[in-house]
């Protein structure tokens, strides 16, 4: 959700820009200010911010992103296997493979019925007896590679938009298998019928697996061993549910989550909802849409987005909670994707807490300059959490 001020949008951010009353109206209650939620030295992943937030720090916990995304796909992992984060994407038509360049890292926001078609072809063909590939959501798979190598270079496919991707295919130990891996995957999708029908539709075709995000079996306390309260997840993308599972946190799933801008925000604030009346002491809210956006360089969306998780999410929830006399309620993006970038950064973001039984008061909105304006910053990410329970 946090950006830089855009000249289209007057140069303010989208946040700025957007009409947001519930989010500025809680912000004259709230204590606002910036979290480091990517350490030094660390990619601006989702993986490293979101384990910032939900209070681990990624310096002690953090393996890989696409060992998270199998934990949420059941997928069981041995102590030596390696995964890696298998997206269909949209390359060009040059030849050879090397000189194609990436149109689209999410293949047209591909539909899960469509690419579990695709990753079954492919695992057909390109499996073997220590590969195997795995359908997950959308554009998200995953590869799993028993006794598999970690001393990789890979580059997530969102980071190079429309560039030439030999640069950026993967390098190290075990990279020939990779990319061999990679142009099959090309030989056996360009000419699918199913992508056939999606370009006749004017759709982008998901031509190509793109492999990335290794890692290991991650390995990690307990949130109720380190913070005493148990709680739960919802979300659309199994990269925060597999950190959820990780820490024994419970997985809500809520029907038309999509991870997009077309999710079902409302439906998410209800099952948070009902989720806290059944007992439980938390619940994390993650919404992708912004992200997705922002990968895309498209700013109506993204205001779009900010707007739903204002009124749909934020709305809903301050609604519901109006009988409870004593509830907290922090929120925050996990990283920028900025608009004119169309990629993860790792400047600190702007966060909001709330408690309803020590109110606070005050004149402002809930924004990036807002909030750093404060001088309130906290540098370790994942001691946000602790501020916010204590």
């Amino acid at each position: 959700m946090a950006d830089y001020p855009l000249q289209e949008l007057d140069n303010l951010t989208p946040l700025q820009y957007a009409a947001t009353p519930n989010m500025d109206r809680l912000a004259c209650k709230s204590q606002l200010g910036t979290v480091k939620t990517v350490p030094a030295g660390y990619s601006p992943g989702s993986d490293v911010a979101n384990l910032s937030v939900i209070g681990y720090d990624p310096k002690l916990y953090y393996t890989g992103r696409s060992p998270l995304e199998a934990v949420s796909m059941g997928i069981e992992l041995g102590d030596m296997d390696v995964t890696l984060r298998c997206n269909l994407v949209t390359l060009s038509e040059e030849e050879p493979y090397e000189n194609k360049k990436m149109v689209d890292y999410c293949a047209g926001e591909i539909s899960s019925e469509e690419a579990e078609k695709l990753i079954s072809l492919i695992n057909t063909h390109c499996s073997r007896e220590d590969i195997v590939f795995y359908p997950g959501i959308s554009y998200r798979h995953l590869m799993l590679w028993k006794n598999g190598t970690v001393d990789l270079n890979t580059t997530p496919p969102h980071d190079i938009a429309d560039k030439i991707i030999a640069p950026y295919l993967p390098q190290g130990d075990g990279a020939t298998l990779l990319v061999d891996l990679m142009r099959q995957s090309n030989e056996l999708l360009a000419n699918h019928s199913l992508n056939k029908e999606r370009e006749n539709n004017g759709k982008h075709p998901a031509n190509s697996i793109w492999l990335w995000g290794q890692g290991t079996k991650p390995q990690m306390p307990p949130f109720k061993e380190l913070y005493g309260l148990d709680g739960a997840m919802i979300s659309a993308v199994d990269l925060t549910k597999g950190i959820a599972l990780c820490i024994g946190l419970a997985v809500v799933n809520v029907p038309g989550a999509t991870g997009n801008i077309h999710t079902n925000f409302s439906g998410k604030a209800r099952a948070a909802l009902e989720t806290l009346s059944e007992g439980a002491d938390f619940v994390y809210i993650h919404v992708e849409a912004p992200d997705e956006a922002g990968h895309q360089g498209n700013i109506e969306d993204k205001v779009k987005a900010i707007e739903a998780i204002d009124k749909q999410v934020l709305g809903e929830i301050i609604s519901g909670m109006e009988s409870i006399d004593n509830y907290r309620l922090m929120l925050l993006p996990d990283h920028p994707t900025p608009i004119s970038l169309r990629t993860h950064t790792n400047e600190p973001v702007p966060f909001m807490i709330y408690n309803s039984k020590y109110p606070k008061s005050g004149r402002r909105a809930f924004d990036e300059a807002a909030a750093a304006a404060t001088g309130f910053h906290i540098e370790e990410g994942h001691k946000l959490m602790e501020h916010f329970l204590k």
